[in-house]
């Protein structure tokens, strides 16, 4: 179920005030963030983001076709080593 149009997309309030500072600033530095469930605003277009994956910040550039998605989409948790059945057929 997705939220309410009502209230509006969901930024923590932490998150919104780095990229205003960022943006303030002039720098382009990577904001480290640990928000994965943040929606990507307007504001934070140009910006560079580090989401954290649980091990590490991976650097997430924002575009225009990002706004709306979560931080955690462009994050990938889990890394895929292949199928089990695959290494198994190239012995043989």
């Amino acid at each position: 179920m997705s939220r309410s149009s009502w209230k509006g997309p969901f930024v923590d309030g932490y998150l919104f005030k780095k990229a205003e500072t960022s943006r303030k600033s002039g720098r382009n530095e990577v904001i480290k963030i640990w928000s994965r469930r943040s929606t990507i605003l307007p504001q934070f277009v140009g910006l560079t983001f580090g989401v954290h994956n649980g091990r590490k910040h991976i650097p997430v550039s924002v575009n225009e076709e990002m706004v709306g998605y979560k931080f955690g989409e462009f994050s990938p948790t889990r890394t895929f080593r292949g199928h089990q059945a695959d290494k198994k057929a190239r012995r043989s």
